[in-house]
């Protein structure tokens, strides 16, 4: 089963990882790991009205992550995720899905895909 795998590989990631693409180029570091979650189906949308204590608008604020498109986020979340940043300045940060990750070994995650196709944060 590929998502048991996703979630035994993604396991083996730690923050600060560099992260190369299928073409061997670098294009950042782990700045986060997220194991899938069969339940997350659903992004929920924040309130329009934060409300009035300091706590509720500081909550209402605050990055939800992944930063991307709610189609999008409900598929990252179900199935596990990277954030990745730094390396290709113009890329600013990028989400890898748990099934993108080709192999974890000698401290780097490489990837299937080129850098180009993964999803940028918003």
């Amino acid at each position: 089963m590929r998502q048991q795998g996703d979630q035994q590989t993604i396991s083996r990631i730690t923050t600060g990882m560099p992260v190369i693409d299928a073409d061997g180029v670098e294009i950042g570091t782990v700045d986060l790991v997220q194991r899938g979650d069969p339940n997350a189906v659903t992004v929920q949308a924040p309130t329009a009205d934060p409300g009035s204590s300091l706590d509720e608008l500081i909550e209402s604020t605050a990055v939800e992550e992944p930063g991307v498109p709610a189609d999008l986020a409900a598929r990252l979340l179900h199935g596990g995720y990277l954030k990745v940043s730094g390396g290709l300045a113009d890329l600013g940060a990028v989400y890898v899905p748990a099934d993108w990750i080709a192999t974890v070994a000698d401290g780097r995650v490489r990837l299937d895909v080129p850098a180009a196709d993964l999803p940028a944060e918003e």
